[in-house]
């Protein structure tokens, strides 16, 4: 993992900034989804009437899932900022679910800072620009602009 600075982030901002490697989204991780969030439409869970029933040839991944999914590529693939404490999901501007990401699938997200609001209380706001891609698919998973909150280390 890479560390950047705070002298870094205004020559990062409009560019990309970090991009995860491919990951499986498999049917396990499907059904444990939707254990979780207790969301078992069978468009999830049965491959069997999802082959036959839906235009996606077998299931799709909850996109609550897929968007989740951001965390740990975020985590793989974002440089740390220099002297934080800890890190903190401030939201979402915008999220739009462009396509399906089917069982067995494998997605990778691309980072562009957008934005960064670097606060004298020792905080600071990164906003970017995310792509889902969807492994062979011209279409993402997703997009959205996400923000994140660096809580540097108070210097006593």
């Amino acid at each position: 993992m890479t560390t950047i600075t705070l002298d870094d982030i205004p020559g990062a901002i409009g560019t990309e900034i970090g991009r995860s490697d491919w990951r499986t989204v498999s049917q396990e991780m499907i059904g444990l989804f939707a254990d979780a969030t207790d969301d078992h439409q069978w468009i999830h869970l049965d491959p069997e009437r999802a082959a036959k029933e839906t235009p996606f040839g077998g299931t799709i991944a909850h996109g609550f899932l897929t968007l989740s999914l951001l965390s740990t590529l975020a985590y793989e693939a974002l440089p740390r900022l220099e002297n934080t404490a800890m890190g903190i999901n401030y939201g979402f501007d915008k999220i739009r679910f462009m396509a399906p990401v089917r069982a067995g699938a494998r997605v990778r997200a691309v980072f562009r800072l957008a934005d960064a609001d670097i606060r004298p209380s020792g905080r600071v706001l990164n906003t970017y620009d995310v792509t889902l891609e969807i492994e062979n698919s011209m279409k993402p998973a997703l997009t959205a602009t996400w923000i994140t909150m660096a809580v540097l280390e108070r210097k006593d």
